[in-house]
This record gives C-alpha cells, sequence and structure tokens, in this order.
C-alpha cells in the first residue's frame, strides 16, 4: 500500500470550487516555466493594441501620461526601493530633463550667430535665423539625441547633489533631498533667460520621426511611451538581478554589515543616485515634449510625493509593482476620478442634491493619495506585488530530515578549492601594536598587541565590555584607531575603509546578527562574493557571456558554500533569511563571510544562542575550516569552545590585554580568574578544580 502524505488535508466545498478555478484558469494551461514569457508577450500585445481598440484620443492621452508616471516610479524605485534611499524631492531630476529639452527645442535660447555654429548646422543641430539686429542661432535638437543627453545631464546633476548628501542617512537624507527638490523649481521660476520664468516655456517643438511630425495626437506618444517604460523594466530587472542590484539591496537592509562585505557605500549610493536621476531626466524629456510646454508649478513637491505613493503602493523594491501601481494610480486621477464625478453630478441632478453637482474628485487627489498610503500601511505593506515572491515551505521529509554532512563538507578538496586564500606572505599574518580606541573620554582599548599566525586559531576572551568587539571592529575599519598599527598580510590596514579591509581578505561576522533579512540565504552568501566580482552597471545590462558565466560560476559556488553545512541551509537557500530559525541565521553570516575568500576569519561568538548539540555541530565545522589551513580569530564566551579549537587564547579586561597563551595556561591565570570571577586567586582557583 502506498504511504499516504500527512501533509495532504481534504477540501471542503470553499477549497474545492477555488482549487477548481484556480486549475481552470488559462494561466495553469502553460507549463509553469512558460508562464513569465506567456505573462510578459499578453503584457506587450495589449500594450501596443489598446489605440487601437480605444481609438479615444482622450484615454489614450491618459495613459500616456500614466506611461511618464511609471518610467518616474521606475526611477525612484531604484534610489528608493532598491538601495533605500529616501527622497522627497525626484520631481527635481524630472525638471531637469524637461528643461534640457525644452530649452534647446523652443525659441527660447537664441544666442548671436558666428562662425562657431558653423558645424553644428551641417549636423543639423541649429539653424541661422536672420533677424534685422543681426542674426540668431535657432536650436533645433532632435527629440531621440535628447533622451539620452536629458538622461546623462539629470545623472550628472544626481551625483554633484549626491556627493556631499549620501553619507546622510535616514530622515536626514530626506530633509536634504526634499530641500533640492524645492530649489529646482525656484531656480526655474527665476531664470528667464533659460526657463521664461513662472510663464514657463511655450512652442516646444515635437518629435519627428523619419520626417513625420508627431504633431499633438497622443497615439505617437503613447507608443514612445510604451518604449520607454519597456525600457526602463529591461534596465531595472537586469540591474536588480545582478551583482550592482545585490549591493544595492545590501545598503538598504543594512549598511554597516554591507560595507563588511565589501560594498563601497559610497560608490554604489550614488550609482543609485545617478541612475534614477537618468531615469528622470529621460521622462522629463519625454513628458515636456508631449505636453509642449514646461512651468515650475508642473514639478513641485506634491509629485514627488505622489510617485512615492505610487511606488509604496505597487510594492517598494518590486519593478512590475511599480509600474502597475504608477499606472493604477495615475488611470484613478486622469481618468475614474473624472468620470466618477460626473456619475455624481448626474446624480446630484437626478436627486436634487446641490452639492453633489459640484463635487470634483480630481481635486481631492492628494487627500485620496493619503488614504491609499494609509490603507496599504495598515493592511498590505508589501504593496500589490511584493518584491520578495513567496517559496514553497519545506516538505516534512525535509524538516525531519537527519543532520549530516553536504557534499563540500565530506569532500575536502572540494572545499579547500572553494577558499583557495592567496599565498600569505611569511611571518604573521595580523600583527596588532598599541591599539588604542577611545570613544570621547572612554578608552575602549588601550595598548592591545595581538599576533596570528597563517593558518591558526586565535581565541579573544574577556568580561562583558571588555573591549573584544571593539577590537574586531578597529581591525575592520568600522571604527577609527587612536593609536597604534594593523598590519595584515605585510600592509598596514589601520585606516582602510571597511570594504578596503575585506578586499585585502579579512572576513567576519557579528556579535548580533548582521544579515540582510529581505533577501534569501542565496542572496546573503553571493552578496559575500561582490568583492570577487567584476560586473559593473554595463556589464549587467548588457549580460554578455562572460558576465553570464561570472554569475553562473558564484551561484555554484555558493550553494557549494551552504552544503559546508550540510542539509542545514541548502533546502532554505531560497527562502528569506527572516524566516530562518536563529541557529541557521548564525550559519548563514558564516557561510557569506566564507564566501568572500578570506584569508582570516572573524568570528564574533558565532556559538551564542546555540544549544549544546548545535554548538558541537557548529565547533566541528569551524575546526574542518581550520584544518583545510583557513586563519581563525575567535571571540567567544563558551569556554569548551576554546579549549577545542583554538591555540592561542588573549584575555581582555577594561580594554586592556591582561593574559595571553595557550588555553590550559589561560584558564588557571590568576588575573583571568579574578576578570571573570572577581574573587581572590585562590577562591577561584578552588572553584574552578
Amino acid at each position: 500500500m502506498a504511504e499516504k502524505d500527512l501533509t495532504e488535508r481534504p477540501l471542503g466545498m470553499l477549497g474545492a470550487s477555488y482549487a477548481w478555478i484556480r486549475g481552470a484558469s488559462p494561466i495553469q494551461w502553460i507549463a509553469p516555466h512558460m508562464r513569465s514569457p506567456a505573462s510578459i508577450g499578453f503584457l506587450v500585445a495589449a500594450a501596443l493594441l489598446f489605440p487601437i481598440i480605444s481609438r479615444n484620443d482622450a484615454n489614450i492621452d491618459s495613459m500616456a501620461n500614466a506611461l511618464s508616471y511609471a518610467a518616474l516610479a521606475l526611477g525612484l524605485n531604484i534610489v528608493v526601493g532598491f538601495a533605500g534611499l529616501l527622497d522627497l524631492g525626484y520631481a527635481a531630476f524630472f525638471a531637469i530633463g524637461a528643461y534640457t529639452y525644452g530649452a534647446f527645442a523652443s525659441y527660447q535660447i537664441e544666442p548671436a550667430w558666428s562662425g562657431f555654429w558653423e558645424p553644428f548646422q551641417w549636423l543639423d543641430l541649429v539653424a541661422r535665423v536672420h533677424d534685422p539686429g543681426g542674426d540668431l542661432v535657432h536650436f533645433q535638437v532632435s527629440f531621440w539625441l535628447m533622451l539620452p543627453v536629458s538622461a546623462a545631464v539629470a545623472a550628472f546633476f544626481g551625483v554633484l547633489f549626491g556627493a556631499p548628501t549620501l553619507r546622510l542617512k535616514g530622515d536626514y537624507l530626506a530633509i536634504v533631498t526634499l530641500g533640492f527638490g524645492e530649489i529646482v523649481p525656484i531656480v526655474a521660476r527665476n531664470w528667464p533667460s533659460v526657463t521664461n520664468g513662472a510663464m514657463g516655456l511655450n512652442g516646444v517643438a515635437a518629435p519627428q520621426l523619419f520626417g513625420w511630425s508627431f504633431g499633438i495626437g497622443a497615439t505617437p506618444y503613447y507608443y514612445v511611451g510604451v518604449a520607454l517604460v519597456a525600457l526602463l523594466i529591461f534596465t531595472s530587472l537586469r540591474l536588480k538581478s545582478s551583482r550592482i542590484g545585490r549591493a544595492w539591496m545590501a545598503i538598504r537592509e543594512d549598511e554597516i554589515a554591507a560595507a563588511a562585505m565589501g560594498v563601497n557605500r559610497v560608490k554604489f549610493k550614488l550609482l543609485a543616485f545617478a541612475i534614477g536621476a537618468g531615469f528622470a531626466g529621460a521622462t522629463g524629456t519625454f513628458f515636456v515634449a508631449k505636453l509642449q510646454t514646461a512651468t515650475p508649478e508642473m514639478f513641485m513637491f506634491p509629485v514627488s510625493v505622489m510617485i512615492l505613493v505610487m511606488i509604496v503602493f505597487g510594492g517598494i523594491g518590486s519593478v512590475w509593482g511599480v509600474v502597475l501601481g504608477a499606472m493604477i494610480l495615475q488611470v484613478l486621477q486622469s481618468w475614474i476620478l473624472e468620470d466618477l464625478s460626473q456619475w455624481l453630478h448626474a446624480l446630484g441632478r437626478l436627486i436634487h442634491i446641490h452639492w453633489l453637482q459640484q463635487v470634483e474628485l480630481a481635486q481631492s487627489i492628494e487627500l485620496i493619495f493619503g488614504l491609499i498610503l494609509v490603507t496599504m500601511m495598515l493592511y498590505r505593506r508589501e504593496g500589490l506585488i511584493p518584491a520578495t515572491r513567496r517559496v514553497q515551505g519545506l516538505t516534512l521529509a525535509q524538516q525531519t530530515a537527519h543532520v549530516g554532512s553536504g557534499g563540500s563538507a565530506g569532500n575536502p578538496d572540494r572545499l579547500a578549492a572553494l577558499l583557495a586564500p592567496d599565498r600569505v606572505p611569511d611571518g604573521p599574518l595580523l600583527d596588532i601594536s598599541g591599539l588604542t580606541v577611545r570613544f570621547g573620554g572612554l578608552v575602549a582599548l588601550r595598548q592591545v598587541a595581538l599576533t596570528v599566525p597563517a593558518g591558526s586559531v586565535v581565541a579573544v576572551i574577556g568580561p562583558n565590555g571588555s573591549g573584544k568587539s571593539t577590537l574586531f571592529n578597529a581591525m575592520t575599519g568600522l571604527v577609527p584607531a587612536d593609536e597604534g598599527t594593523l598590519r595584515f598580510a605585510g600592509g598596514n590596514i589601520a585606516r582602510l575603509p571597511p570594504h578596503a579591509v575585506l578586499e585585502r581578505g579579512i572576513a567576519r561576522t557579528f556579535q548580533n546578527l548582521r544579515l540582510f533579512p529581505s533577501l534569501t540565504v542565496l542572496e546573503n552568501v553571493m552578496i559575500g562574493m561582490h568583492a570577487r566580482l567584476a560586473t559593473g552597471a554595463v556589464g549587467a545590462l548588457l549580460r554578455l557571456p562572460g558576465t553570464r558565466r561570472e554569475e553562473e560560476a558564484a551561484r555554484e559556488r555558493a550553494m557549494a558554500i551552504l552544503e559546508i553545512f550540510g542539509n542545514r541551509l541548502v533546502p532554505r537557500a531560497e527562502h528569506t533569511v527572516a524566516s530562518l530559525s536563529y541557529a541557521n541565521r548564525r550559519r548563514v553570516e558564516i557561510a557569506r563571510a566564507l564566501a568572500s575568500q578570506p584569508k582570516l576569519l572573524l568570528l564574533d561568538e558565532p556559538t551564542a544562542g546555540m544549544n549544546p548539540a548545535e554548538t558541537i555541530e557548529l565547533a566541528g565545522q569551524i575546526k574542518g575550516l581550520h584544518q583545510l589551513g583557513l586563519a581563525i580569530l575567535l571571540i567567544e564566551h563558551k569556554l569548551d569552545v576554546v579549549v577545542n579549537l583554538a591555540q592561542n587564547v588573549v584575555v581582555l579586561d577594561h580594554g586592556e590585554k591582561i593574559a595571553e597563551g595557550t588555553p590550559d595556561v589561560v584558564r588557571r591565570d590568576e588575573e583571568v580568574i579574578r576578570a571573570y570571577l572577581g574573587r581572590s586567586a585562590s577562591v577561584g582557583s578552588a572553584a574552578i578544580a
């Protein structure tokens, strides 16, 4: 008799009906691996056929406007959704792109003609206009050329603005971006020679394609909007699933952990700001070409808030979600609310209620957006389409499986190849002398000296507050050293930032877990490889064969590292870290550190919070790493783990080194006993005996 699946539950009437409907839906007729291409194909077909089916120019125009806001939402999603940088002045970059094209595609800027302009006339970028007061230059730049140019100009201003401000975090960054968002419209209002001031630009030239002018019809702009949004979706998806996207999401989740894993925070924040600004710049060009006018009031603070609401509504960090959210809210504003208002007017006339005849719902759009935002925060914080996809839970067999060694753990040669640290010079791998760290008047470390030979295990122990974690922070660049020298593999690392320390070969875990909880186990481990991968933004977009090979090799290597911990992590590779048990999170943090191919692994209380069986298991795995030649510096409170693993022990108390030696010698040292027990040496020795 076949064994019955204990996880199967009988379906009630409602459950059976739902299962039948779900099975009968057209999407279920398509093979699972073909559903995503089929869905994309359906969306493309619907987008292309909409003007043909609708034949209503007003509706097509509303959809074109919605597409422009979808493009803006995609740009802000790079900054807010991917990198976690709250930008309340995003409309400023929208304005920069709009005025960049509008000023050169109208008669606003007309310098005097000179021979300098003749090459540009030959390129058909300018025309010579005869005027009684002297010949003038008329710019006639191509819309298609200005799309990337406006994106580049906006990206430049994004970097220019971001460089001095992106060191700020949270509310402070939001306030600064809000100020920038207010400055740009003010500049536009008070620079009439370029922007025509508060009156705005008029007579912006319509785009042309093969000599045919778009004019004022909505259909050609709609198709340009579809192409622009499709390009930005493609760009966002490529970046999100690459080394660049993982670095952004690491910064969003935990900046300190991201830096410790080799991510240059300033560089990648600037990159996110530049790309997001570039999206807005290109969209601004499209928007002003469609309207053929631009005024400062089009780019005020409410626009930034509206785009942010679209992102929250659709799903922060979700590419498809923000597009859907932007389309729904913009169509709601320009289409549905107008129709609802007309229906209310008709109802008011029918039942003779005067105030119903005066209702204009579109004028209350900010109130409606606010209600939508509050509702989403209360009932569906992840948005319409969550950025993190749900995965199937573990089967009963996987949950109850015997904990055994994985493929890498059982294959020392393969594991050695995974670690494979570069050859280290002769002599001490890590040499610290006279290290002093002060926090104001508090001396956290005082003249500490420490040496870690290559291939050894050294433990640092001491009471709580003795400076152990501060020592790790000083070594990895998270805390500046006031005095002393730190030399690693023959080089000075005393003033290096955290990402540069990891590049040299020092990886660490933290006393209090610092993982990226919204990301999967596999993504966490692959972020640990950041410094060992080379793909940049352009490579992530083009996805050439070399880039694909690098990404596939990184994924395979990450899975092999997970196998070190047997079947603890491999079945959970696609699960978010937030769903794991505490012990498994500890294992993920160690796996992430190993992924960086360190020469020296710093473990800050790795067995904290584990039960005795889990402690023995992890200690055995750490010992296996040491046997393969990896040097380990360990902070641990469990003395049995220290005795089992360490060859040398350093004891700290109140920021000073009070003892050093083998575990057996240190555990009988009078100063150590006094530091731990606060008693005389004789009483302490008797207690230990």
